[in-house]
């Protein structure tokens, strides 16, 4: 009489090997799961995607924490900016604003975003966009 048992443990082991296929197709890490390099190529596509007038709260859905966030009030309006790694310069383990692109928020909006964003913030020209 022949044992069940090596024909048992294959088919537990034959599902889990299924199983973990599954899961490793399916699975879609969120933004702050992902790696530097893999966030990065996902930031830089989905600003692509963005609109103005897009709240806050959908781009940190989308996007996940920021690298970097400043606030302000500059003429009774609430300025934000959030920072997002899209681009590598230099290779120290560290993530720069150098790196990022700021999406500036007047009022919880969306109201720009790109290098030249920051410097109306910091300049306190947005809140007159």
């Amino acid at each position: 009489m022949k044992s069940r048992v090596p024909v048992i443990i294959g088919s537990i082991f034959v599902a889990y090997i299924a199983f973990v296929a599954v899961v490793m197709l399916s699975y879609q890490p969120t933004p702050d799961e992902m790696d530097w390099e893999d966030r990065q190529v996902y930031n830089k596509e989905k600003i692509a995607e963005i609109t103005l007038g897009q709240t806050i709260e959908e781009i940190k859905m989308l996007f996940g924490n920021a690298d970097f966030s400043e606030a302000k009030i500059v003429n009774q309006q609430n300025l934000q900016v959030l920072f997002y790694r899209t681009h590598h310069k230099k290779s120290d383990g560290e993530t720069t604003k150098e790196e990022c692109t700021p999406l500036l928020f007047k009022q919880g909006l969306l109201i720009a975003w790109g290098q030249d964003t920051y410097q109306q913030y910091l300049n306190g020209t947005a809140a007159s966009l």
